[in-house]
């Protein structure tokens, strides 16, 4: 019997790749249930059972209630009996007594029961173990072979799991056939009621970052180190690389004996460009580099407080096109590798722009050092006005004015920053730290004003600005329609005229109903779900209602004469007898009935943007919830501003005449 239950489990264990112990853990349970519904047995009373692996002999013990005289057998249990159990048992002791129940003598409903809690059981382990072995592959590079697709997404076979390749992370103009080998990157892996779903993209930028590794050794050992990845999938990319060695060249490493190395990844990547620099800590030389294969005549970094980060590049005009590249790529690959904003401009256009203007600051006065240099960019320009032939040291000669003269211009923009800043500085102390927590969307302005002001996070820094330099707030205003300046001054008014402490903690209080509403909703839908799980789970009892079967390998005696029967033996102490059909053809019915879930949306840069509008469609339905819910007027009698705030009733809904007043 040892030996026959030891290769039962073995046989279930490598079929389903579970642990043994799994496998006898679902035995136990299963006989506890089979016990419970036999016996009826109350949920509240504890019942244990216990299979001995080397005899194959289950125990089933019960707890009851140690007393003088037996009244009811399933719950109470006599002293002398107790003590076998346990010798220190006392009267009115509870105890866990072993209890004589043959499992020969369970009843089909009992045997159906404890089959089903086996397989429930087997399949909870089967998909607790799958999402422990993916788990650990995410972030990581597999290889998969093509099941199907359709128009949403491709399917992909991983072994013993399937992953999802939606459209939006497939690379575009990439064709797969059924039964193709593909490399993906798992992006995500969760839990589902069905096994993990798992995501995996041949667009993400991560997917070329693992490919280096692959290829080049000194990345994978740590010599050389990917600092950055800008990727366009299947256009191009640029991958901005650091030794951490010395000695080593990481862009040569990167590509490799005659290219060898990357050429493997261009071909893995549908013939995707990539471009290998050499990251430098040097802003200017590092988007000089960025930009390649552009020459580049100048960079001029322009920090501003209030815009965020630009770079001035100049180039030559012949390199004008392929410093932006086709559809802008270039200089936009260059900007997400770099995080600077980058304005490309001619030599030509800043040498005619500054002469145009040397009597306009910021260059009033300031060519007159560089009076000979100004002729002569004069003259050179005149030149190319007759379409006569300008040679490549003039050119020299006006890459090195229109240089001067972004440097002059730098110059001028640095300090008008200086001046903002401290004005700013200045500003912020005279204004109140509340208005610095308050959240934008207790102003009494449109939705169009609120997105656009929406970068500034809170009332404080709208109003810092507003103080500050009208004209920046004005500029982001600038395209809705009829006084959105005069609309925000009045919002901005009556905020200052309210109780900000009182208004802040109306804010926090909105913030709060929100999130008691969020979950009571998600409260909602767990019943709904629990009903569908247990209209499924009563569909498969229905097909298995006419099954009967043995539970732990002792023959029952039918009630009635069954018709002949087909067995499939899980275990030495597990027969299940199956009338009519194959044992597993309810197994198979209830597969052929499960969908997979709708395909995650994962986006690297399309995906992002989606994600980025969707998120911003969750705050503007906020924002029109909680002004639904707060309105600032003026209260003629008093002369003040009074906040209304409408409350919700017990039943979640809203009521129009509930209004409570606050004084600010």
């Amino acid at each position: 019997m040892s030996n026959e239950l030891q290769i039962a489990f073995n046989e279930i264990a490598q079929l389903r790749e579970l642990p043994s112990e799994v496998v006898l853990d679902a035995l136990q349970t299963a006989l506890v249930s089979a016990y419970r519904k036999d016996t009826g047995a109350s949920a509240a009373q504890a019942i244990e059972a216990e299979i001995d692996p080397a005899t194959g002999r289950a125990k089933v013990f019960v707890e009851k209630e140690v007393v003088d005289e037996v009244y009811s057998a399933a719950t109470e249990v006599e002293l002398e009996q107790a003590r076998l159990s346990d010798p220190a048992v006392e009267l009115h002791d509870v105890v866990m007594v072993q209890v004589d129940h043959n499992t020969s003598t369970f009843g089909r409903i009992a045997a159906q029961t404890a089959k089903q809690v086996i397989l429930q059981k087997i399949r909870e382990a089967e998909r607790s173990a799958l999402y422990d072995e993916f788990i650990n592959r995410e972030g990581d590079l597999m290889i998969g072979t093509v099941q199907g697709t359709n128009s949403r997404k491709v399917t992909l076979s991983l072994g013993r799991a399937e992953a999802d390749l939606p459209r939006s992370q497939q690379i575009p103009g990439e064709r797969y056939r059924t039964h193709e080998k593909i490399r993906v990157y798992v992006v995500e892996v969760s839990k589902s009621s069905r096994g993990p779903q798992i995501l995996v993209s041949r667009a993400h930028r991560e997917m070329l970052h693992r490919l280096l590794e692959y290829e080049v050794p000194e990345i994978y050992n740590g010599q050389v180190e990917v600092k950055k990845i800008a990727r366009e999938a299947g256009h191009r990319s640029k991958v901005a690389v650091a030794a951490l060695q010395d000695g080593i060249d990481p862009v040569g490493a990167c590509v490799g004996m005659r290219g060898i190395r990357i050429q493997n990844i261009v071909k893995e990547l549908h013939n995707e460009k990539i471009d290998v620099i050499e990251w430098n800590p040097d802003a200017v030389q590092f988007i000089t580099k960025a930009l390649s294969p552009a020459r580049v005549v100048g960079v001029f970094l322009d920090d501003d407080p209030a815009e965020g980060k630009t770079a001035v590049v100049l180039v030559p005009d012949d390199q004008l096109s392929l410093a932006i590249g086709r559809e802008g790529q270039n200089a936009r690959l260059a900007a997400k590798l770099t995080s600077w904003r980058i304005d490309i401009k001619s030599v030509l256009e800043t040498v005619q722009t500054a002469l145009d203007n040397l009597d306009a600051p910021p260059l009033a006065g300031w060519s007159a050092p560089y009076s000979d240099l100004v002729a002569e960019s004069l003259r050179i320009m005149e030149k190319r006005r007759l379409d006569l032939a300008v040679m490549p040291e003039e050119f020299k000669t006006l890459e090195r004015f229109a240089s001067l003269v972004e440097a002059r211009l730098q110059e001028a923009r640095d300090a008008k920053h200086e001046i903002f800043i401290h004005r700013r500085t200045s500003v912020r102390e005279t204004l109140a730290p509340t208005l610095f927590e308050l959240p934008l969307d207790v102003l009494d302005v449109s939705q169009e004003v609120l997105d656009a002001i929406e970068p500034y996070e809170n009332i404080g820094e709208v109003m810092l600005l507003h103080l500050v330099d009208e004209s920046l707030v004005a500029r982001k205003l600038a395209d809705i329609e009829g006084e959105p300046i005069a609309e925000l001054q009045a919002a901005l008014d009556a905020i200052m005229a309210a109780d900000l402490e009182q208004l802040l903690a109306e804010a926090i209080s909105i913030e709060e109903d929100e999130e008691e509403v969020s979950a009571v909703e998600a409260a909602d839908e767990q019943p709904a779900e629990a009903e569908a799980q247990s209209t499924e789970a009563d569909a498969d009892e229905a097909e298995m209602a006419d099954v009967v079967l043995d539970a732990f390998g002792q023959p029952i005696a039918p009630e009635e004469a069954p018709a002949p029967v087909e067995e499939e033996v899980l275990a030495p102490d597990l027969v299940i007898a199956v009338p009519g059909p194959a044992p597993d053809a309810a197994a198979q019915r209830r597969d052929a009935r499960d969908e997979r879930p709708g395909e995650a949306q994962f986006g690297d840069e399309d995906g992002e943007k989606e994600f980025e509008l969707e998120l911003r469609k969750g705050k503007t339905q906020r924002r029109k919830d909680r002004q639904k819910r707060r309105q600032l007027v003026l209260d003629e009698a008093s002369g003040e501003v009074i906040a209304k705030r409408r409350r919700k009733s017990s039943r979640g809904t809203w009521d129009e005449e509930t209004w409570e007043d606050y004084d600010y």
